[in-house]
């Protein structure tokens, strides 16, 4: 939807959760799904006399992500309460951070797809600061009453927050697609949106073009999908649009996104800092982080994605296509350097680097996919993929019949793995390269089929491909295609 006259300025707030095995400030476990208040101790329901401790690698998981998006990882840092009454918040207050964050500023690149052109666009950030989550209220199957569920009470996240750079629903799309990313690829969040990893609050405001002032923004609450988030912005910016074209006039509020009516609906006035009454956390000492710290935690990341891909493009010659599926998943770029680091040579990385990627893009990711397993968990180990993909470039087999030797290498269990190059004799499945044999093949068929042989001299290029055909019906799919493919059309000739 088009809005010529206006401006859209959109800001998101993004709640990671972050992958630890406990909880930021106490030892509770974190896992998704426990039954009700079973993983919510004395210091996660703020019983008396009680004091957090941090959890030190939710700390790490934080630097980490400030080292990624290149900004300043403070090296003081402090825990403040935000005063707020909910039922589901036992203490009264969150602990969370908010003059002094770990992360200051920082920058995403992120990847646009217009409907006619995809465009580069950075994105600045304002910072990323630690917090713990609330609990959840339970309204469902209670009699008329709620519940409240503290499972999730202190589960550590970290607040990722945009600048208001963002100028369509489209380009706030792909922001949050790109940090999700980001995010699993440095192993810090699970990216799970369904169980609430990773959610989005989205600022949206509007403005005539050429204004300078920002208009009133409104927030939208919790979106847990890419679909929700789009959808939830382009009804708000309507919204606000139409409201101000009618007379009317836009009120900083706090909405919830309806994705049964595809409607945003108001769910409170929005607060501002002074009404949360933030004050230094009196149980937690100040977040002290030195170089050496830092340094230690820049050791142990992997190589980010846009590095990762620059690689793959320079050293394997791999087209930017192919090399920005491959960085798609961390694992799925694991398992392309493990096969290609079996072929020892420059000339040889160069030969195999496309059919690889075409193998692991295609019918390693789809058979993956079928049995839920990630790469990791693959019956299929890089080196035998790398034997499949020579045994296909030295015409050993054709593509059809690799994929024979694909599934039955897939089936064939750990225990009993037989090679590849015993799977093929096994099968039978050697590619008929001699080309003796194959003209013999070509001789019989051309026999057998005077009537296409007649069409294709007549200039029907149909025949051809019948004719090929039934060469390679004739040898059971063995026959080399590209061999047939020449030897055909020499024999054709008048």
């Amino acid at each position: 939807m088009m809005h010529p006259s206006w401006e859209v300025v959109i800001g998101l707030e993004t709640h990671a959760q972050l992958r630890t095995s406990s909880k930021l400030f106490s030892g509770s476990a974190t896992r998704f799904g426990a039954q009700a208040n079973t993983q919510a101790s004395a210091i996660d329901l703020a019983l008396p006399g009680v004091l957090p401790m941090l959890n030190r690698a939710a700390v790490e998981h934080a630097i980490t992500l400030g080292l990624a998006l290149n900004a300043t990882v403070a090296t003081h840092s402090v825990f403040a309460r935000k005063n707020y009454f909910y039922p589901d918040l036992p203490k009264g207050y969150q602990i969370s951070q908010f003059e002094l964050p770990v992360v200051a500023g920082g920058q995403l690149i992120i990847q646009v797809e217009d409907k006619t052109d995809t465009y580069e666009k950075v994105v600045h950030l304002t910072r990323a600061h630690l917090e713990e989550d609330a609990g959840k209220s339970l309204h469902e199957d209670y009699h008329g009453m709620s519940g409240i569920d503290l499972n999730r009470a202190g589960t550590p996240l970290l607040e990722i927050v945009s600048e208001p750079e963002m100028t369509s629903a489209r380009e706030a799309v792909a922001y949050a697609k790109t940090l999700h990313h980001l995010l699993m690829w440095l192993g810090i969040c699970d990216g799970n949106m369904q169980e609430g990893s990773f959610r989005c609050d989205a600022n949206v405001s509007v403005r005539p073009k050429e204004q300078q002032t920002l208009g009133t923004r409104c927030e939208i609450k919790n979106l847990n999908s890419f679909r929700f988030l789009e959808e939830a912005i382009l009804y708000e910016i309507h919204r606000q649009i139409t409201l101000i074209e009618d007379g009317g006039k836009v009120t900083q509020e706090t909405r919830l996104y309806d994705p049964d009516r595809k409607e945003t609906r108001s769910m409170r006035s929005k607060e501002d800092a002074h009404d949360y009454r933030y004050f230094p956390d009196p149980d937690l000492l100040p977040l002290v982080i030195d170089a050496s710290w830092i340094e230690r935690v820049r050791q142990q990341m992997p190589t980010l994605p846009n590095d990762l891909r620059t690689h793959f493009i320079d050293n394997f010659g791999l087209s930017i296509y192919d090399a920005t599926l491959l960085t798609q998943s961390h694992t799925m770029a694991q398992y392309f350097e493990q096969t290609m680091a079996v072929t020892a040579t420059d000339s040889a990385h160069t030969l195999l680097a496309k059919p690889t990627a075409n193998w692991i893009i295609g019918e390693l990711a789809a058979a993956l996919r079928r049995d839920n397993l990630d790469f990791p968990q693959s019956p299929i180990r890089p080196t035998q993929l790398s034997t499949l993909i020579q045994r296909i470039v030295d015409n050993t087999l054709s593509n059809k019949t690799a994929k024979e030797v694909f599934t039955a290498m897939w089936h064939t269990t750990v225990d009993n793995q037989e090679t590849v190059d015993q799977i093929i004799e096994k099968l039978g499945l050697q590619q008929i390269s001699d080309i003796t044999a194959l003209d013999e093949l070509i001789t019989t068929v051309l026999a057998n089929n005077p009537q296409s042989v007649a069409e294709f001299r007549a200039g029907k290029e149909k025949a051809f491909n019948a004719l090929v055909g039934q060469v390679m019906k004739l040898s059971k799919g063995k026959a080399n295609p590209q061999h047939i493919h020449d030897l055909l059309r020499k024999k054709l000739q008048p």
